[in-house]
């Protein structure tokens, strides 16, 4: 996946250009209006992370600028900039998502696999899936999963090999608790034949053994 990250905070930047590179991604910098309007010029990405607050145009109006030439590119502001105004101002520019400064890399990074992973299909022993339509098979054969279970697969393939976080996880149940988790994880285990590891304290793994 190639993502175009406008933040003007060198520091910033640079750290969360290095997680995401750690993570696989390819990572092009912008840091301002100008930096954008070039690359995008000479490049196609998979997904923008804009900074609102920058010298000159913010990133209201350069998202907005992209929109109506055409580009449909999902695109995720990362602001400190959350109060209703601001967050339908962004909306009606064309942004996709929100993240609130500080944030954890790690949230930001699971965002984005959940939610604009662009393989065709990622595979597991005998399941494939597919990460945009959520389709699943087994030995070639369609897998219907309730929404819960299908919310946490979708969690733990996107992230195999990686720990998801218990909070992470109990986001995605009606009534959250640790023990309503753990029945679920064992009935997506159980169905499935999958390596869930129970990462105490931290949350649990996906394993590709």
């Amino acid at each position: 996946m190639k993502i175009l990250l406008l933040e003007d905070d060198k520091t910033l930047h640079e750290s969360l250009k290095a997680y995401l590179k750690m993570e696989k991604f390819e990572v092009l910098s912008a840091f301002c209006a100008a930096d954008v309007y070039a690359l995008t010029f000479e490049n196609s990405f998979d997904l923008y992370l804009f900074d609102v607050s920058l010298l000159g145009e913010s990133g209201f109006d350069v998202l907005k600028a992209l929109r109506e030439a055409g580009d449909k590119t999902p695109a995720i502001y990362i602001t400190a900039l959350i109060d209703i105004s601001s967050m339908t101002k962004g909306f009606n520019a064309g942004a996709d998502d929100y993240i609130k400064k500080p944030f954890d890399p790690e949230e930001l990074v699971l965002r984005i696999k959940s939610r604009y992973l662009i393989n065709n299909f990622l595979s597991y022993k005998n399941l494939s899936y597919a990460p945009m339509s959520k389709e699943l098979r087994k030995d070639g054969e369609l897998v219907l999963l309730s929404s819960l279970l299908s919310q946490l697969f979708h969690l733990f393939l996107v992230n195999k090999n990686s720990v998801v976080a218990t909070h992470l996880l109990l986001e995605k149940l009606n009534s959250p608790n640790t023990n309503a988790l753990r029945v679920n994880i064992a009935k997506l285990k159980n169905k499935l034949n999958l390596d869930i590891k129970n990462i105490k304290g931290v949350g649990y793994m996906l394993e590709e053994i």
